[in-house]
């Protein structure tokens, strides 16, 4: 939502059980191959510390950034022959490269076709030689080897080189939601649940196998295709966290979006799967209003508001949304993670079971649009004001992670002197 915004470190995946194994082209030339740990066939993997990858740019399967799975212009042919000379032979031999999507810091995503089915994927490069890229992308495999659900971007296959991991990925055409929902003409509380019960579908299952996604927002939930019947798909699986099943699931890292951390990670308690159920009580507060609960530009005062837990359903459109839809919102944005609910319970809410059949009809698009668009227009003037200030990309992103280390600290300080005061 918006021009995207900045992400604190991930914790590292522990102790993973992969449950699905997707095909893998392994690397064969080299004896001492340092990536056959986690894209071996045999489904054994050993996992590192992970890191989100820099901030500001516009790769779309990137871990560590908003995604935007739309396509873009085909670029020039010099262009597609640039990346397609960069393209591994066994890569290149079962599929045309066709065009750059995105890129980021070390990865470059492509749209391709499979030469035999014609079908296009998306092809994610990323440059292990670094060790930021190494660390997202055994996190994002991970996770992506075990799931096969229709309503999250699905893993095809994993090439690898020595420098390089290429991952074959569904291609998803159909844009990020709030996009989709700018364009209709036409958006309703009977719009919202059905996207909520695909969404809270995925998550549910991502649950299930003790998959917590942490980054749950707008900007990873996206189309599968233009068309009206389109699937929503979840994706950005760079700040995940995997754990057997059966376990407490219990992480006590501070990681993902600022405006939809949990109040739990604020304080830096350990904490479960609910703070997804927090990230899309914030997600639905803004499917149907265009607006954050929680937002300010200072940051101590953002975490203060999401502390509290207080928002409100003042102004457009919110005097048109049911009653019932905000008890739905109430229910996920409590404060204390025992009393929400679960991604089953979401979905058995009276508002998503009725499909808010009990709910006014009235279109809420135009407010929603309005709000949203207003939004980004002053997310982006931020961005780009901010980054004409800041010095080099790595200092950048070392000094923002330190800063916002302390400023947790801080605050949870503060709010442990409250709670004992």
């Amino acid at each position: 939502m918006g021009c995207g915004t900045s992400k604190v470190l991930p914790e590292p995946p522990t102790d993973v059980q992969l449950d699905l194994v997707k095909k893998v082209e392994p690397y064969t030339g080299h004896k001492n191959d340092v990536y056959k740990h986690f894209i071996k066939d045999d489904g054994g993997a050993a996992i590192k510390a992970g890191s989100p990858s820099p901030p500001c740019h516009t790769n779309p399967y990137s871990s560590g950034h908003p995604p935007n799975y739309l396509e873009q212009p085909e670029p020039r042919k010099n262009k597609v022959a640039k990346y397609r000379a960069k393209f591994d032979p066994r890569v290149t031999a079962k599929y045309d490269i066709k065009a750059l999507i995105g890129r980021g810091s070390f990865s470059r995503v492509v749209r391709v076709e499979h030469k035999a089915s014609k079908q296009p994927y998306a092809i994610k490069m990323i440059e292990t030689k670094y060790r930021e890229g190494r660390e997202v992308c055994e996190s994002e495999l991970c996770v992506l080897r075990r799931v096969r659900h229709t309503n999250i971007i699905q893993l095809i296959e994993v090439f690898e080189t020595q420098e390089r991991v290429y991952m074959v990925m569904e291609l998803a055409t159909g844009g990020e939601l709030f996009d989709r929902i700018i364009a209709k003409g036409s958006f309703t509380e009977r719009d919202a649940t059905r996207v909520l019960q695909m969404v809270l579908d995925g998550v549910k299952y991502l649950h299930t196998l003790g998959i917590t996604h942490r980054d749950l927002k707008p900007e990873n939930l996206l189309y599968y295709h233009p068309g009206t019947d389109s699937k929503i798909m979840i994706t950005d699986f760079g700040l995940a966290s995997a754990r057997k099943k059966g376990d407490d699931c219990l992480m006590k890292t501070t990681c993902g979006t600022p405006e939809y951390i949990a109040p739990e990670i604020l304080v830096r308690k350990p904490y479960t799967n609910s703070v997804d159920m927090w990230a899309l009580g914030v997600i639905s507060y803004i499917l149907l209003s265009g607006t954050m609960p929680f937002e300010d530009d200072n940051r101590t005062r953002l975490y203060r508001q999401i502390l509290k837990g207080k928002y409100s359903y003042s102004g457009e459109p919110w005097p048109s949304v049911s009653n019932l839809a905000k008890d739905f919102i109430d229910r996920l944005l409590t404060v204390d993670p025992s009393g929400r609910m679960t991604a089953l319970q979401a979905l058995k809410h009276p508002w998503v079971v009725s499909m808010a059949a009990s709910s006014s009809m009235k279109n809420l698009h135009r407010s929603i649009s309005q709000n949203l668009l207003k939004r980004a227009s002053s997310r982006c003037q931020s961005t780009k004001s901010a980054q004409s200030t800041r010095s080099s990309r790595s200092t950048k992103s070392n000094k923002s992670r330190r800063v916002r280390e302390r400023e947790l600290r801080e605050l949870n300080l503060r709010y442990q002197q409250q709670c004992n005061g």
